[in-house]
């Protein structure tokens, strides 16, 4: 009984040993961080990057956006809700001072998609996006006006009452 107990203990001792029981090996550990990007950007403080979204309940995430006067506005917009184009549409629509949003909104109606909702060449638009459906994003960049408080809608048909805002340029 002696004899396998020794037997035993000497393959256990066998196996340790094969088994990288004297070498270790070292294990490189690098630290990821989730949701990194190894993109570089600079800091401009005459860039201003802005981000807002239009969902299928018909409004905007902001109702009120800052800049300063001659900034550059790179404005990226995204429709975070479902609806295709044709049915739930948004863009983004900085208006001109003056400019009344109903009779605006009307005309953008009449116009209709083959001037994708923007009435009159444009003449009362600052800037503005193309319009765009469910699950995509567009963007636009424009130097900001003077100081003032302007208006921005969305042009889709019926939706300037509840998708409006203002922009405020300091």
């Amino acid at each position: 009984m002696k004899f396998i107990k020794y037997i035993f203990a000497l393959t256990s001792i066998s196996i340790m040993i094969s088994c990288g029981g004297g070498d270790q090996k070292k294990e490189e550990k690098k630290s990821v961080k989730i949701g990194t990007s190894t993109s570089t950007s600079t800091n401009d403080e005459n860039t201003v990057n802005v981000g807002l979204t239009g969902n299928d309940l018909m409004q905007f995430s902001a109702k009120e956006i800052k800049v300063k006067a001659g900034q550059k506005v790179n404005l990226t917009f995204r429709h975070v809700g479902k609806m295709e184009l044709a049915v739930m549409g948004h863009n983004f629509v900085l208006l001109k001072p003056g400019t009344e949003i109903p009779a605006f909104s009307l005309e953008a109606a009449n116009v209709g998609k083959d001037k994708d909702w923007i009435p009159n060449d444009g003449k009362d638009v600052i800037a503005h996006t193309k319009m765009i459906g469910g699950g995509q994003s567009t963007s636009v960049t424009f130097t900001a006006p003077e100081a003032g408080t302007y208006d921005f809608i969305c042009s889709f048909p019926g939706h300037s009452g509840l998708m409006k805002g203002k922009f405020i340029v300091e």
